[in-house]
């Protein structure tokens, strides 16, 4: 039986802009019932709430601190209040920081934030909702927690960005195969690791050799599809599984010479700015498929 949206119930977290903006109009696109948006923005969650109106998809929104448990519980509280137990759980807020390296960072500032968005924030929200998506039968149901290519590469100027991604990548692999075990296999999750992705959140950064800077339409129609197959990892462009596969058979050394000289992985940081400009106003609902 193939999984669709159509008729499902949607919440995707960092929903006001970026790529939480792109899943939310695919899943419009593709008639979902409701779709739920989290994000700390309220103006950028009523910007988006407003371009997605009217296609037959009924919206709603929430301003949620994803790095509080305590905001994090009483959101998905208000969801069972309301009926709404997701048939889709998209886990995609994050933030970055980079271009410095980790002794100049600042703990309270980086490396908290850091790590309780872009790591314990998904584990708390799945842990909220994951008990009800098992015993909502019998549709099936589909977590997409959104990781990145850093979670498998070790890269300077962003290693507790790296560790973050790192340590969402192995919750979200393991309570995959828990699920599996256990007999749940009806909720299935996908974890999805791109290289770098236009969405103004990695202004600067230089994608490493035959890695380009992948467009945020082309990442989100990668990570949907593998999404509504099941598919339990999918890694983008083809040249982050090869590295992966090469950093795994070659000697530490080894790898660090071909990475920094041949792929120019460790210099991709050291331009990095960051996001530059306020996000773009919402785009229409998409009506074609971007070519992935």
């Amino acid at each position: 039986m193939v999984f669709t949206v159509a008729n499902a119930r949607v919440l995707v977290t960092g929903a006001a802009s970026g790529m939480g903006r792109l899943y939310a109009q695919r899943a419009v696109a593709e008639q979902a019932a409701s779709v739920t948006l989290w994000d700390i923005d309220a103006l950028g969650l009523d910007a988006t709430a407003s371009a997605l109106s009217g296609h037959g998809t009924v919206i709603h929104t929430r301003v949620v601190d994803v790095s509080d448990l305590g905001d994090v519980r009483s959101a998905a509280n208000h969801e069972f209040d309301e009926g709404r137990v997701p048939d889709v759980l998209i886990n995609n807020a994050g933030i970055v920081r980079g271009n410095e390296y980790f002794w100049n960072t600042d703990s309270e500032h980086d490396t908290e934030p850091t790590m309780r968005i872009n790591a314990i924030a998904p584990m708390h929200i799945t842990r909220e909702f994951l008990p009800a998506m098992i015993t909502d039968a019998p549709r099936e149901k589909r977590i997409l927690n959104v990781a990145s290519a850093a979670g498998m590469l070790a890269n300077p100027r962003m290693s507790v960005y790296a560790a973050s991604k790192w340590a969402l990548i192995g919750w979200s692999d393991s309570v995959r195969l828990e699920l599996e075990r256990s007999g749940n296999s009806h909720v299935k999750i996908t974890t999805f690791c791109p290289s770098f992705v236009a969405t103004g959140m990695f202004d600067g950064a230089r994608g490493p050799l035959m890695t380009p800077v992948l467009h945020p339409d082309i990442a989100v129609a990668r990570a949907w599809q593998a999404m509504l197959a099941g598919r339990p990892i999918r890694r983008t462009p083809w040249t982050v599984g090869l590295a992966s596969a090469l950093k795994g058979v070659l000697p530490q050394r080894a790898w660090d010479a071909v990475a920094d000289r041949v792929f120019s992985v460790y210099s991709s940081m050291d331009e990095f700015t960051g996001r530059s400009s306020p996000a773009a106003t919402p785009a229409a609902v998409p009506t074609e498929e971007p070519r992935a």
